[in-house]
């Protein structure tokens, strides 16, 4: 799958070329089923009190509603440039919306935790497909000279998609049932199916029909993955056990045969491991893993914050994360600017002090702080979170050739997705248990809640890390030093 990417260079005269109307229109489409991928990766965190209760499991367990979201998320993204170029984009792009609407209108109807689990995952298959296969259809209907403006345009809705998915759950979730977090997608999917059909251009019919899937890869990745992420979160214990134990290193001998695997299989690999060869996109790997541990679990603690600790309902704590996806929806626009001028590492460091600065009321007082604190410790937050994403987005693509930036999507939407589902598998288990001890030592769940946020306090350190070994000044050409 041929991606172009907005390092290209361009003349004056390419600059200001004006954008057909017909690009716009296609590329608006397009966006539509990243957005509704994105969103989908946090609008259900309002909903997972009411969806425990309701369904009569755990918080630990019902948190797989949106850990196995991501982690199928995560794992069908790399089959993207395989199916394009095997079946045509806009036929898969269209399959994929298909899917995906069709899931979230099972999941709307689920019986149990574990049918409405399953078809999560199910779901996540179409929406790990729909935003990667957008991307790149777009980027090969606008060409080199007008893909940078476009982008531009689309980047911002879903960059905000994740912070806003709580706020839209919240206004859900007060005129509807907490099922209408999943059958909002229907109208919303068949909307974009209908568009595509009049503006996504036929596929030109240049498919490899001989080409053949990472079979080996597909066992071993997603298999390890899956049994790595149930060993560490696995809430039956407090410790880990002798069964636990033994799923953990089934999950580590796999990945570790994985890795063997795609460092000598002659294939394109489900994940490129010799792309962290380079010193530059291991970085931002790492950078992109360890953000998404700290945003994706952090947005399933706020909204059961305000629920449990401000007695608050899931409408009202959905409004009240608002601030914070204002702050990312003023800074985000202005990030790339001050990467220019400012060079990636002070802009990605402060945004990170930024977010971890809007983190610490949540953790140091033992009595729920005052609601305008909060309130502006979010807007910190969400303009830390703002700052932070773009220079890393670009990092990864200017420490890679163009050739590679296919390769380069897919690993980083796996390392985002995947952290974020251990994140925020993890930090769902620690919560639990720091609630039943509690209730059992007499004390509030505000005790509770600020344990539990002193680890995703950590999770936004350790991004410190990677981050301070970035480089000073933006790259001149279109990769980065390595």
């Amino acid at each position: 799958m041929k991606l172009q990417t907005a390092t290209a260079r361009t003349t004056p005269a390419e600059a200001v070329e004006p954008l057909d109307p017909a690009l716009v229109k296609l590329g608006s489409v397009l966006v539509l089923g990243a957005v509704l991928a994105q969103l989908d990766t946090t609008i259900v965190n309002v909903g997972i009190g009411p969806i425990a209760t309701d369904l009569h499991v755990s918080l630990s367990a019902v948190q797989w509603v949106g850990t196995g979201y991501l982690l199928a998320v995560a794992l069908t993204a790399p089959l993207s440039g395989w199916l394009v170029d095997r079946f045509g984009g806009r036929r898969t792009w269209l399959a994929s919306v298909a899917l995906f609407v069709a899931a979230s209108a099972l999941s709307g109807l689920a019986p149990s935790a574990g049918t409405l689990i399953a078809f999560r995952l199910l779901q996540g298959v179409g929406g790990g497909l729909m935003q990667p296969i957008g991307q790149a259809l777009v980027a090969r209907h606008a060409g080199p000279r007008r893909i940078g403006r476009l982008v531009g345009l689309i980047t911002v809705p879903v960059s905000l998609a994740p912070i806003l998915g709580p706020v839209v759950g919240g206004i859900i979730t007060r005129w509807a049932h907490w099922r209408w977090l999943f059958l909002v997608n229907v109208p919303i999917g068949l909307a974009a199916l209908v568009l595509a059909l009049r503006v996504v251009p036929a596929d030109s019919g240049e498919r490899d029909r001989t080409l053949k899937p990472d079979r080996r890869g597909l066992l071993l990745l997603p298999t390890g993955l899956a049994a790595l992420v149930y060993g560490l979160t696995d809430p039956r214990a407090g410790g880990i056990d002798g069964s636990r134990a033994a799923v953990l290193a089934a999950g580590v001998v796999l990945l570790a045969a994985y890795a063997v695997h795609a460092l000598r299989t002659e294939r394109t690999p489900l994940l490129d491991l010799r792309l962290f060869a380079g010193r530059g996109f291991a970085l931002a790997g790492a950078n992109t893993f360890l953000l998404g541990a700290a945003l994706y679990s952090s947005m399933l603690l706020l909204p059961l914050y305000f629920t449990l600790v401000e007695g608050m309902d899931a409408f009202h704590a959905g409004l009240l994360l608002a601030p914070q996806a204002l702050g990312t929806a003023v800074i985000t626009p202005l990030a790339g600017r001050l990467t220019d001028r400012h060079g990636p590492r002070s802009v990605v460091l402060a945004g990170i002090g930024l977010t971890l600065l809007g983190t610490l009321p949540f953790v140091l007082s033992s009595t729920p702080p005052a609601l305008p604190l909060l309130i502006a410790a979010l807007f910190l937050r969400g303009v830390g979170l703002g700052a932070v994403v773009p220079p890393n987005v670009a990092a990864t693509y200017t420490s890679v050739d163009r050739s590679q930036a296919a390769a380069a999507t897919s690993a980083r939407t796996v390392l985002n997705r995947i952290g974020g589902s251990i994140g925020t598998a993890l930090l769902a288990v620690v919560l639990q248990q720091a609630l039943s001890s509690a209730a059992a030592s007499g004390a509030g769940p505000q005790t509770a809640f600020a344990h539990t946020f002193r680890w995703a306090l950590a999770f936004g350190a350790l991004t410190l890390l990677p981050a301070a070994c970035y480089p000073r000044r933006a790259p001149v050409s279109g990769r980065s030093k390595n």
